[in-house]
């Protein structure tokens, strides 16, 4: 089975061009896709347009590439739980515009049905769209807000996130189950090229989604965090989020936030999403009681990382030293490894990802993707020529082979899959 490349006509109508396969993306080349490699779009996919580029695709009888002149490339979406191996192939016009912070997946027709090139790398369902109840979220976030009518940051997740942004971890909110995201900084200290909550005004792109503005007391955290780890199944709170700066730059809230918290409840885990940047701040929120921090990362190595955050005040070797402290304590590390075919199966990047493994204990890899306009990434980071690259399934087969006890997935585990079987499909 090799599907059929799509194309769209520009206004909104997808079809499917039977003379051409579809190619792979995996850094600045197109590249046939292996038949095991694809799978069937999962439900929670969105196919989008790719204007002002055309798909690359192997001629059906020549087996030669060629492009698609049919109107515009596609590509896909993948939902959380699912990373994808190949981005979509295309050649982009000179005046095509900059495409918006989504993932693009490459994607094909087979058999009345769409596939992309992907795997499953998590049983987790806490994203999964079917489990979505809209009349109980509704309930919910009028529940939160009527209960807590003075908390600035039950108002923000409620409003801005759920209702606005349709955020799943503020829906899983206001249903009452698993993680619910703590945001805390309205500042950051990198400048990150794709960052999702705030772009300069002179850029070709705009953020997904405002910042917070204000800073939370710990009050207003704790307030709706305990009922949340006494009450849902398998909790979480997890402070650093998409619709926020750097949560270590609030260390201090963070910490008294988790001291108040500890005192009503022992329940549930507490985990930090960073860049990692302050060592020290870790040691003093692991000392208070933090259980887990996932540190974001486009790369293991320091000449890839450094371009794309452009961070201020602190070093590569920050967040690697950060990773060190949280497994001092006994805490769970994880990375949220941005997925980028062509540059994260690299040699170079995975000799730099065995090394930070070896070094840091790393306990988890979160295998997430990369939601960048490829072409825009690689210019900006100033990447011409990506080097040797082995294929994202087999890099992830060669580090669960060499690291059999670093776990693989997409989400933060519950403190029962920390200390228990980490395997089990707990959502359900």
């Amino acid at each position: 089975m090799t599907p059929y490349i799509l194309y769209s006509d520009g206004d909104g109508n997808i079809f499917e061009d039977t003379s051409l396969y579809v190619t792979g993306r995996s850094g600045w080349d197109a590249l046939p896709i292996e038949e095991s490699d694809w799978i069937e779009l999962p439900d929670g996919g969105n196919l989008y347009e790719l204007p002002g580029r055309k798909g690359i695709g192997i001629d059906v009888k020549t087996g030669d590439m060629r492009l698609c002149e049919k109107g515009w490339a596609v590509a896909a979406f993948i939902p959380p739980a699912h990373t994808g191996l190949y981005m979509a192939a295309y050649e982009t016009a000179q005046d095509a515009p900059t495409l918006p912070l989504f993932c693009y997946t490459a994607a094909g027709w087979w058999d009345n049905k769409f596939y992309v090139p992907a795997v499953r790398i998590e049983n987790d369902i806490r994203q999964e769209c079917e489990g979505y109840d809209e009349a109980e979220i509704a309930n919910g976030t009028d529940y939160l807000l009527k209960t807590y009518p003075h908390n600035r940051l039950v108002k923000h997740l409620m409003e801005n996130c759920c209702l606005t942004y349709n955020c799943p971890a503020a829906r899983n909110l206001a249903m009452g189950r698993w993680e619910c995201p703590v945001p805390s900084s309205p500042a950051c200290n990198a400048n990150c090229i794709g960052c999702i909550s705030f772009q300069p005004v002179e850029e070709t792109i705009v953020s997904t989604q405002d910042r917070l503005t204000f800073r939370p007391t710990p009050e207003e955290i704790t307030e709706f965090t305990v009922p949340h780890l006494e009450t849902a199944p398998f909790p979480i709170i997890s402070f650093g989020q998409g619709c926020e700066g750097e949560p270590l730059l609030m260390w201090e809230t963070i910490r008294d936030s988790i001291v108040e918290i500890r005192k009503h409840t022992q329940k549930g885990s507490i985990n930090i999403n960073t860049n990692g940047s302050k060592p020290d701040a870790v040691k003093a929120l692991c000392e208070a009681g933090l259980n887990s921090m996932r540190v974001s990362t486009n790369s293991a190595r320091e000449s890839v990382y450094m371009p794309y955050y452009r961070p201020n005040n602190y070093v590569f070797a920050d967040l690697i030293e950060s990773l060190k402290v949280m497994r001092s304590y006994g805490g769970w590390t994880s990375i949220n490894y941005f997925v980028f075919p062509g540059m994260t199966d690299s040699i170079e990047e995975y000799e730099a990802l065995r090394k930070l493994i070896k070094e840091t204990d790393l306990c988890m890899i979160q295998w997430r993707n990369f939601n960048i306009d490829p072409d825009w990434y690689l210019g900006k980071i100033g990447v011409t020529e990506t080097g040797e690259c082995m294929g994202v399934k087999q890099l992830m087969e060669l580090i669960r082979e060499e690291f059999p006890d670093v776990k693989f997935g997409y989400f933060n585990p519950s403190i029962e899959r920390i200390k228990g079987d980490f395997e089990v499909d707990f959502a359900h």
